[in-house]
């Protein structure tokens, strides 16, 4: 009877439990909420859509823009420092990741010690500027500046040939110039005279810190502005840049030193470490034929204090604050931001673009190590044989079809967390020295 009755209770207690009815769950709607109802979304959509959570999310004075992109960001800046900070403490072997990440970081975030050397670390660079005593010789401290990272007179690099995927080429664009296109010389509106205004301020202060007086310092603003604004009018506008056609002339190396008679390529090349070149792809011909003219109207005095510009421009902010202070008040114009970023995100925005993949093997090690990598490789096999098994099934695809669709599917590459193959960042000569003089010797290595 006691078992009759305590089924009848259990049933009685499933049937109302069946028969209640579920727990409504609520989540925050977070779209509803950036709604700006004071708007119609016939009059500004985006507005009315976004409005509060534009007005709630101001951008960040340190930044020239915000968005949800910059918030998870948050994180990954707060783990990366972690990092780096954990290997000062490890204090591992000298030429180990660990010791590397470590050296740069402290080379970097001693403040006390960057305003100490001001401009000394690039004494040697200063020096073999100072020494150019012709087109050959500029061209060459150019070429070896470049290696470092300075921006001056044009832009090499190598990537895929355009027309040929299968192949690498060396490109020759535009480039050199201090402001961030050639419309910044021409244009006339408000917010870009403010912007030429400011990069004059810059050059003047710049040529008084590295030694001019006022008059010189003067006389080389006007000078370095000139020459840049020459080389501008034949750079090629923005629109026109994006055209993949008339910024493809490929060209051999006799094609090439024709253009430009004045520049010996040859030697040029050989500063880069590159040989047995046959043939080049210039972007933009038109700006080359001006720099070859300028090489030799231009005087060479003008010229160096071009270079001593594009040196500071390029490395101002590893240097003292007094030089990242004089760079920042130009780039304010520019990019709007009101306050520099704290040092150490700007460090880790640095060691990001020059030894990325040496902290990342770091980061993989604490965050995405070899368990969760397997789990995600196994992944991404089992989709290749669930489509290796729908492919078997196909009635539309004929054999021979299904043999060509097998190949494709098993030359699919997976990347999946980090590579299966580090670089061997070994000789990379990174150390407890100036900051600069690692960022240098990174940018050289690559």
């Amino acid at each position: 009877m006691q078992k009759h009755l305590l089924f009848s209770v259990l049933l009685g207690v499933f049937l109302t439990a069946c028969t209640q009815p579920k727990p409504v769950i609520t989540r925050p709607d977070f779209l509803s909420a950036n709604i700006d109802s004071t708007l119609k979304p016939g009059d500004d959509f985006f507005l009315w859509a976004e409005g509060n959570w534009l007005k709630n999310n101001p951008i960040p004075e340190i930044e020239s823009s915000w968005g949800i992109g910059q918030l998870v960001n948050e994180e990954l800046y707060l783990r990366k420092r972690t990092i780096n900070e954990n290997a000062v403490q490890e204090n591992a072997a000298a030429g180990t990741i660990s010791r590397k990440i470590a050296d740069f970081w402290q080379s970097a975030m001693d403040s006390v010690a960057l305003d100490q050397a001001g401009l000394q670390p690039l004494a040697a660079d200063f020096a073999k500027i100072n020494a150019i005593a012709s087109v050959e010789s500029l061209l060459a401290v150019a070429s070896e500046l470049k290696a470092k990272g300075t921006d001056a007179l044009f832009s090499p690099y190598v990537s895929q040939d355009a027309k040929n995927s299968a192949a690498y080429a060396f490109y020759l664009d535009q480039g050199g110039l201090g402001m961030p296109n050639r419309d910044y010389y021409f244009e006339t509106d408000e917010k870009t005279k403010n912007v030429q205004a400011a990069y004059r301020q810059y050059l003047t202060a710049t040529f008084a810190q590295t030694g001019d007086d006022a008059a010189t310092a003067a006389k080389n603003t006007v000078a370095v502005y000139e020459l840049e604004k020459r080389l501008a009018k034949t750079s090629r506008k923005l629109a026109d840049l994006r055209d993949p056609y008339l910024n493809y002339n490929k060209m051999s190396l006799a094609q090439l030193s024709k253009l430009t008679p004045v520049i010996s390529w040859n030697t040029y090349l050989k500063n880069q470490g590159i040989s047995a070149l046959d043939t080049v792809i210039v972007g933009q011909p038109e700006f080359y034929t001006t720099l070859n003219y300028e090489l030799t109207a231009t005087p060479l005095a003008v010229w160096k204090a071009y270079l001593r510009i594009r040196l500071m421009q390029s490395n101002a902010a590893f240097l003292d604050d007094t030089t990242f202070a004089n760079y920042f008040e130009y780039t304010k114009a520019v990019r709007g931001a009101k306050q520099p970023r704290p040092r150490w995100k700007r460090v880790l925005d640095t060691e990001e673009r020059n030894m990325g993949e040496a902290l990342g093997q770091l980061f993989a090690k604490e965050f995405f190590n070899e368990a969760a990598k397997k789990r995600y490789n196994d992944m991404v096999e089992n989709i290749r044989t669930a489509y290796k098994e729908r492919i078997a099934k196909l009635s539309w695809m004929s054999d021979s079809t299904k043999l060509r669709a097998y190949d494709k599917l098993a030359k699919i590459n997976k990347k999946v967390g980090y590579p299966d193959q580090w670089k061997d960042f070994s000789k990379m000569d990174i150390q407890k020295q100036a900051y600069v003089l690692n960022v240098q010797n990174a940018r050289q290595w690559w």
